[in-house]
């Protein structure tokens, strides 16, 4: 078996990954490139949890700033995150790579409860646990979501997958100038609101030293270089 750094990881995906260059919709070809980038680290024997967005489909702040019901609209939020976790099970098991979803919203008819015990022995058997519907509550986000799922799912670590490089000091899009951090203290990210994670999740993180790499998913090969030990992306932990 080749060389890995970790045994079992959390993989944060966002929605607009489902939705390939547009960021909407599903794109069965991206989801497909994910699939294949997931099944790679299978094969290294790394056990993998994921969480999933929805903002391809639905945002529960966009409908809420329409006039939505705020809670109503993180729910609906939520569902859409169920969506996108059963495409990608699907795009995951044509590959031949055993996948279950559970979900913190009850869909029994396609999916099973999330139940920490029962997902921790799926991994143990090889399987790869997708954990949607969120947290199962409004107000919270599916980065929070992911950091308590590797908490509760005794991850190493949460790998967060992005469309740039790291963390920047500023949007990189948009000042070609911007300055790449290759590791950051949580404290850091939260005193200078830095936006790769909204700042419930990062304080959790902080509380249980939960490490966070932030890296660019598009570049294909960075999430086996990173479970290898390569270092990739930005580092977030108790030490910059």
């Amino acid at each position: 078996m080749e060389k890995r750094k970790f045994t079992r990881i959390l993989l944060k995906l966002s929605g607009e990954i489902f939705g390939g260059s547009d960021g909407y919709g599903i794109d069965y070809d991206a989801i497909s490139a994910v699939a294949k980038n997931i099944g790679k680290i299978r094969k290294l024997g790394i056990e993998v949890a994921i969480v999933n967005g929805g903002g391809n489909l639905f945002r529960g702040r966009m409908g809420s700033s329409k006039g939505m019901d705020e809670a109503s609209a993180d729910y609906v939020g939520m569902i859409a995150t169920i969506m996108n976790s059963l495409v990608l099970q699907d795009a995951l098991e044509k590959i031949g790579v055993a996948t279950r979803v559970l979900t913190a919203i009850d869909v029994n008819k396609v999916a099973e409860p999330y139940i920490r015990r029962r997902a921790i022995r799926h991994m143990e058997k090889g399987r790869v646990v997708i954990c949607a519907g969120g947290i199962g509550n409004p107000c919270f986000t599916t980065d929070t979501a992911g950091i308590l799922r590797a908490i509760e799912l005794n991850c190493e670590i949460m790998l967060k997958a992005s469309n740039v490089d790291g963390v920047f000091d500023s949007d990189p899009k948009q000042n070609k100038n911007a300055v790449k951090y290759d590791a950051l203290s949580y404290n850091e990210v939260l005193q200078e609101h830095l936006k790769v994670l909204d700042a419930t999740a990062v304080s959790l993180a902080r509380e249980k030293s939960m490490p966070i790499i932030v890296f660019n998913y598009i570049q294909d090969g960075n999430l086996e270089k990173i479970v290898k030990g390569e270092k990739v992306g930005t580092l977030i932990s108790n030490k910059s």
